[in-house]
């Protein structure tokens, strides 16, 4: 079996930025925060964990050509977007919005007491020009329990929200001391996003922050190492 190949991404040295009312952390260049050796990986162009306070959020703005994909960890999202959409977003749902051709969107904190905690992540759609479309999911905690749950996907399987991308995103919730393991097709690539908590992969640690790209696996086999890891983990070509 071949050794897996695994860069991590280390929490503390992802882009900070802190506008008081939004806190944000990015794995990736985003914003005013521009690093070359971290432009992205493979499809994957954005994962910002963001923490919105109460009675705050994203006045409307637009995007064309990127899938768009929101992953609520604590509290809930108030979507309205162009299309005609206006959903509350809450956690453990998952919201994928094909861009396209144009959108206008807005995302606040449905709550005036307590903060919102959530990864927004953006990916290159398999060619720019797709009618805008929107979607969301809920994902029972059960579903993702030492195991992994299909959450997004090129085709909708399994219930999953759907993006223009030959990408798929697994969720898992890993209890101190479980494993799962998620087997890759041959040429894939992987990201591994630690979303609270701390995992063992082929024997390298990532904690809560943490992100990992992989390569060269047949396989990923993770185990939990705290009392509860929430982990995301990207099948890319």
């Amino acid at each position: 079996m071949t050794t897996p190949k695994i860069v991590v991404r280390p929490s503390e040295a992802r882009g900070p930025a802190d506008f008081g009312w939004l806190k944000s952390r990015h794995s990736f260049s985003f914003g005013s925060y521009y690093d070359p050796n971290h432009m992205g990986f493979r499809a994957l162009r954005v994962i910002n964990e963001d923490r919105v306070a109460p009675e705050t959020g994203f006045d409307t703005h637009g995007h064309r050509d990127m899938e768009i994909v929101t992953y609520v960890l604590d509290g809930a999202i108030r979507h309205k977007d162009s299309m005609g959409n206006g959903e509350i977003l809450r956690a453990g749902e998952v919201q994928a919005m094909s861009a396209g051709t144009g959108v206008m969107h807005s995302e606040y904190n449905a709550s005036d007491e307590d903060p919102v905690h959530f990864l927004q992540i953006w990916l290159l759609p398999d060619r720019n020009g797709h009618k805008p479309r929107y979607a969301q999911r809920a994902f029972e905690r059960a579903a993702k329990l030492n195991r992994f749950a299909l959450v997004v996907s090129p085709d909708g399987a399994d219930g999953s929200v759907e993006i223009h991308q030959d990408t798929r995103v697994y969720a898992t919730i890993l209890e101190e001391g479980k494993s799962a393991e998620l087997t890759l097709r041959k040429g894939r690539h992987a990201w591994v996003q630690v979303a609270r908590g701390s995992v063992d992969v082929a024997g390298t640690v990532l904690k809560e922050g943490d992100g990992a790209a992989v390569s060269q696996a047949e396989a990923l086999a993770l185990t939990g190492l705290a009392p509860e890891s929430e982990v995301l983990v990207f099948d890319l070509a």
